[in-house]
């Protein structure tokens, strides 16, 4: 039978190719966006590498006056530590916009798209926001660029381009609040261009030596000098050369300080399915039973340090309890304790210095039931190896070494001669392949399993952000 001329379409078939048009358009221009992110993540990578400090704020603040002083635009709580920075930047954030107010989120390192170091409203931006935001401050980076390198300087690097783009994108969304973590140090980290109003310090320890200094005197001077004059600081409980660093840069800055163990604590706490309920003590009141979707004790105090700052920045007063419940509960840290295969349990903690692998080892202990664990180890060559590897040893089994997709990366063969020493030579196992590793790691967790089902063996993938995102990638998580 021949089609009849006279026959319309029938207005669900119209409906149903606007529809196909519109998905292949939209399809097209994320093609396009991905591309153009590609080229310009490129451009910022042939920078300086973010860990290459020089000690300067010249080059941002100078962007920043071609700008307009966008950093003026928003109020900014500012958080650096050496463990914990990012989870309590989180909830910090979290709590923040639960109050209504627009926020800013700028993070590092990422663990899937640099996007994701830059959100606004809990949204990473997208890729063609990311490609939009970098043209829009290009030519004022290029200015200063030759500006420097005409004084025999150099150009800015990675990290400095990557801390314009977010304050740029802060500014223009617009955002009422910044939560702004350093990249390293403090001081002279290119984030510390905002005056924070209020400035959080998470626990300090031994960590980046080869550029904050080699003792904690000197990584902790750096640390302390976000606290800007006029601010707030709230600090972890820390050790007596960190305090007495923090006691003297309040006096020199007229800060007012909130201090773990004298002005707020973690009251209790009790692992509870997916997290734990804590009970937060701050200058303003205590909180009971607050939900807190993530594992460990060190997460109940980046809970406290992350509730006391917002308090500070509303004022000094206390927070409505149902607003600080219902912020905590939808707090998400990928790559911090993050279950991401079951069957045998697979776990991914971005830990990488003795002070993180600690509450590593804690955590897995009291949150998850595992009686065999295999660690998979992907570490930078600059890092304390000795000193994570004998901290995690009483939590597994066996140790896999491995490389990930840095060219910071630690040889597993040079690692496994130390962790030799540690785990003993038959407790240790190398493959340079990521992807081996993790299945080596599974068949040695699930090798002496009589039942057959993976029930109490686990494997964890940790050393680094980098190898967990990695882990995180070919897990089907990136």
């Amino acid at each position: 039978m021949s089609p009849d001329p006279q026959k319309k379409p029938r207005p669900t078939d119209r409906k149903a190719r606007a529809q196909d048009r519109k998905a292949a358009r939209q399809a097209a221009e994320d093609a396009l966006a991905a591309e153009s992110l590609r080229e310009v993540y490129a451009e910022i990578m042939s920078r300086a590498p973010e860990h290459d400090i020089d000690p300067t704020l010249d080059r941002v603040q100078r962007v920043l006056e071609l700008l307009g002083d966008p950093q003026r635009a928003f109020r900014t709580i500012h958080l650096t530590g050496t463990n914990g920075k990012s989870s309590t930047a989180r909830m910090t954030e979290r709590l923040v916009r639960e109050h209504g107010l627009r926020t800013g989120l700028f993070t590092s390192p990422h663990l899937s798209s640099v996007t994701e170091r830059i959100q606004v409203d809990g949204e990473p931006l997208s890729a063609a926001r990311f490609v939009e935001v970098f043209e829009d401050v290009a030519p004022y980076v290029g200015v200063v660029d030759r500006e420097s390198q005409e004084a025999g300087g150099p150009r800015l690097s990675f990290f400095e381009v990557l801390t314009v783009m977010g304050i740029a994108a802060f500014a223009d969304a617009p955002v009422d609040v910044a939560v702004i973590e350093v990249g390293m140090g403090g001081r002279w980290d290119s984030t510390s261009v905002v005056d924070g109003e209020v400035a959080v310090l998470t626990p300090v320890a031994i960590d980046h030596e080869r550029w904050l200094g080699s003792t904690l005197a000197e990584i902790a001077a750096e640390k302390v000098g976000i606290v800007k004059d006029g601010a707030t600081v709230v600090s972890a409980e820390q050790h007596p050369v960190v305090d007495e660093l923090l006691r003297e840069r309040v006096a020199e800055t007229g800060a007012h300080a909130v201090r773990e163990g004298v002005d707020a604590d973690v009251a209790a706490r009790h692992v509870a399915v997916g997290g734990q309920l804590v009970n937060l003590r701050t200058p303003a009141g205590l909180y009971t039973e607050v939900f807190v979707p993530l594992h460990g004790e060190h997460q109940a105090h980046n809970a406290l340090l992350a509730l006391a700052a917002v308090e500070q920045l509303l004022g000094g007063r206390a927070l409505d309890g149902g607003v600080v419940e219902t912020a905590f509960a939808d707090v998400a840290v990928p790559g911090r304790l993050e279950l991401v295969r079951s069957s045998p349990t697979v776990l991914v903690d971005a830990a990488h210095n003795p002070h993180g692998a600690q509450s590593l080892v804690d955590a897995l202990g009291e949150a998850f039931d595992l009686r065999t664990v295999v660690g998979v180890v992907g570490v930078m060559a600059d890092k304390d190896v000795e000193g994570l590897l004998a901290t995690l040893e009483p939590a597994f089994a066996h140790v896999v070494l491995t490389r990930n997709s840095s060219e910071r990366s630690a040889d597993p063969e040079d690692v496994a001669e130390i962790a030799r020493e540690i785990f003993g030579a038959d407790r240790v196992h190398t493959s340079v392949r990521l992807d081996e590793a993790l299945q080596l790691a599974a068949d040695l967790a699930e090798r002496d399993d009589q039942v057959g089902v993976g029930t109490g063996r686990g494997v964890v993938v940790t050393g680094s952000v980098i190898t967990v995102a990695d882990a995180r990638s070919l897990l089907g998580r990136g």
